[in-house]
């Protein structure tokens, strides 16, 4: 799809998360390519240029899975899950915060960390301008710069 997972959640919006959570005992063991396929015509998603695997190997040696990254995603899903909210409404949440962007760049290690790491760090900008400045060197063009 080379698309972010907000594109995908957005698109399906909330009462169909929800339909598709209910049948997750069943979906889960269908083949996943055919899944993704009637979900792209169902919800008429369009290829993008959204590409994570698009890395530095410097950095990143080895990619996740989706089963791996779907575990990150679930933990921090059901660990901010607010208590008005339904895992649908945690999902759209989650995948709407710019944190997603951090976690889905693998040459940073927010994929990997421990999930208390980030869960707190969910709206919280400096965890992002942290993340951007050590990623990018800046640090060192702050404390070496005039």
């Amino acid at each position: 799809m080379k698309q972010p997972n907000k594109y995908i959640v957005n698109m399906m919006g909330h009462d169909e998360l929800v339909k598709k959570l209910s049948l997750a005992d069943t979906l889960h063991s269908e083949n996943p390519l055919a899944v993704e396929s009637a979900w792209i015509d169902e919800y008429n998603l369009q290829t993008g240029n959204y590409d994570v695997t698009a890395v530095d190997i410097t950095l990143c040696s080895k990619i996740p899975t989706a089963t791996q990254i779907g575990k990150v995603y679930k933990r921090l899903i059901l660990n901010t899950l607010q208590p008005e909210e339904d895992y649908a409404d945690g999902i759209l949440r989650v995948y709407n915060n710019p944190i997603c962007e951090t976690i889905d760049n693998y040459n940073a290690s927010a994929y990997y960390e421990p999930s208390p790491y980030y869960s707190p760090q969910l709206f919280c900008w400096w965890f992002f301008i942290i993340k951007y400045v050590m990623k990018k060197s800046i640090v060192r063009l702050l404390f070496h710069a005039g």
